[in-house]
């Protein structure tokens, strides 16, 4: 068997330090906060939207949750058509965005409920960009092994801001209120992400650097080293838990493509991490998207809150900042402790404000100050968990697989943000310790395949 090295020596250890061009990273980090902020800045007030609208508390959830379903419908589609590369995503990601945000803000002048349903269905095509901000970070072609989860960690931070600037900024524009039956405390979310989008729209196409393509397919980078051929008796593991595969780099006249060549099929115990890791995927998001819708709805309903949406706003985006410190001293972190460890360390905490809080239901001793403790725990643990579980994956799978991987957990994400939201607007109807009880089941049930599954996630750090 022969395989190929690169010609000097210390090439290896560069290739797994790479990043991408500084401008168009910038422009993923910030996509994926416009994004979180499209996505949590209707939360605090779109239970009262929905009521004046005619609509009930659970099609409330529902009108936060839907953007996910047809986010994703568009990834097929979208992926056909995007040639391995981003620059389309993030057009037709601004386009569609405001497009969703109009018809989400006329939808009040308009007095026609289905609107803001259809204005998020909208926002939903743009959400695809949820993916390929993933992608990007953890593409092998233009970010190194060693680079990922940090990168991740950005994009963690991205989405704790949009959980703390969404809900904040909706409820404040709801609390200030606006006369005009078209800039309203309703509508002005929408007529705002508008604006900002049609702004970001002019940046993207001036600065972003999509990755350069040949004949249509997307190169590696033109620093590729030379190569020289090595015999190997057999093929190799990764010294932290890789997979069983190696490269071949074939250079050309004008490209050098890279080949993975996979020796055998995919391990039963591999397809259990793939598995773990988009149950995480899908049971973080199903909890938080579900607190999110929530909180609006049950602290309306308690006697001891009686929240507007300004109030459920603000104790949302309290619940962001004051974990935000802590999302942001993981990025440097994440170079140092492993995935399977940072995993742990996010549930683990977002199970103890589970806990806590199914306590406090049973004791009837809800308060503002206990409400806050659980509702940061949860927002700090399952926000930590999202860092690693494609990051982790990247770092076990091929190459040629990462945009499979990508898709997998991007759909688990999306299957949790809509039951998430969906279930959240039902809590109170269902009532609220048969919800917090389903949710420390299913992450019960993400506890034992982790521990079964404790030697086989470990990875590289970095």
């Amino acid at each position: 068997m022969v395989t190929l090295r690169p010609s000097v020596g210390n090439y290896e250890d560069d290739s797994e330090l790479k990043l991408p061009k500084i401008a168009s990273l910038c422009i993923i980090l910030t996509m994926n906060l416009l994004l979180q902020i499209s996505f949590f800045i209707i939360v605090s007030s779109s239970n009262e939207y929905a009521q004046y609208l005619g609509g009930s508390s659970t099609f409330s959830g529902l009108v936060i949750g839907i953007p996910t379903v047809f986010g994703g419908l568009a990834l097929i589609p979208m992926t056909k058509f995007d040639k391995g590369g981003y620059a389309m995503p993030l057009h037709v990601g601004c386009l569609t965005a405001i497009l969703g945000h109009i018809a989400y803000a006329s939808a009040y002048r308009l007095h026609f409920l289905y609107l803001i349903l259809i204005g998020r269905c909208l926002n939903g095509i743009s959400f695809t960009g949820f993916m390929y901000t993933k992608r990007y970070c953890t593409d092998p072609r233009i970010v190194g092994i060693r680079r990922r989860t940090t990168l991740a960690s950005w994009l963690v931070v991205g989405q704790g801001l949009g959980m703390t600037l969404g809900p904040f900024s909706g409820g404040l524009l709801y609390k200030i209120g606006f006369s005009s039956p078209i800039f309203n405390g309703y509508t002005s979310p929408g007529w705002v992400m508008a604006g900002v989008y049609a702004i970001f729209w002019v940046i993207i196409a001036i600065y972003f650097e999509d990755l350069p393509q040949v004949n249509g397919i997307p190169s590696q980078p033109t620093n590729s080293l030379p190569l020289q051929v090595v015999n190997v008796p057999g093929p190799s593991h990764d010294d932290q838990g890789g997979t069983l595969f190696t490269r071949a780099t074939v250079s050309t006249p004008t490209s050098r493509v890279t080949l993975w060549i996979l020796f055998h099929h995919v391990p039963a115990t591999q397809c259990g991490v793939i598995f773990c890791m988009c149950w995480f995927a899908m049971l973080c998001f199903f909890i938080l998207g579900s607190w999110e819708a929530n909180l609006p709805v049950f602290g309306a309903a308690t006697p001891d809150l009686r929240w507007s949406p300004f109030a459920a706003g603000n104790f949302i985006a309290l619940g962001g900042i004051t974990a935000f410190p802590f999302l942001l001293a993981n990025i440097f972190f994440a170079g140092r402790i492993q995935d399977r460890k940072l995993l742990a360390l996010g549930c683990g905490l977002g199970l103890a404000g589970l806990a806590v809080f199914l306590s406090l239901l049973r004791t009837g001793k809800i308060n503002y100050g206990s409400l806050f403790m659980c509702w940061w725990a949860i927002a700090l643990g399952f926000n930590l968990a999202t860092t690693v579980t494609l990051s982790l994956l990247s770092k076990q799978l091929p190459p040629e697989r990462n945009r499979w991987s990508s898709m997998a957990i991007q759909y688990s994400n999306y299957t949790g943000r809509v039951t998430g939201a969906v279930w959240g607007g039902s809590g109170v109807s269902v009532g609220m310790l048969k919800y917090t009880g389903l949710e420390i089941a299913l992450v019960g049930i993400g506890a034992v395949l982790f521990m079964t599954l404790w030697r086989n996630l470990k990875t590289k750090t970095g």
